[in-house]
């Protein structure tokens, strides 16, 4: 019996068994991922210190593009989820870069409090 072996004695168990558990731990990274988009900081992808030099209106462009983006990842991935293993596929593909851009938005939105901006919420610009 090699050192690789599964319970069975063959190789090919092993091999088996860690095939069995990646989407075990693939769900336990994204869940730990959009837990930690959730929160108002510590960051895994946003630098909190990013935007600390930015000036109101330049925050206000920063913040329309984040929204934007984030809206564009929701629709990619609720698209990806409605077809057969698009769970895996949205996860793969466009999670990281929705709780990254979840991280930005909250970093843009922290800066924006801490300089008093007034800044319009996504979505409500001027009428067109």
């Amino acid at each position: 019996m090699g050192a690789h072996a599964g319970p069975d004695g063959h190789a090919f168990g092993f091999v088996r068994g860690l095939l069995a558990a990646r989407p075990l731990r693939l769900a336990a990274l994204c869940a730990l991922l959009t837990g930690c988009a959730s929160s108002d900081g510590p960051y895994v992808f946003a630098d909190a210190g990013k935007y600390q030099f930015h000036n109101c209106e330049q925050l206000a462009t920063a913040s329309k593009q984040k929204h934007e983006r984030q809206r564009e990842l929701k629709e990619l991935i609720d698209k990806a989820e409605q077809a057969v293993g698009g769970q895996i596929v949205s996860v793969l593909a466009y999670r990281s870069d929705y709780v990254a851009v979840n991280e930005e938005v909250q970093v843009i939105d922290s800066t924006v409090r801490e300089k008093k901006c007034a800044v319009s919420p996504p979505g409500k610009g001027a009428p067109r």
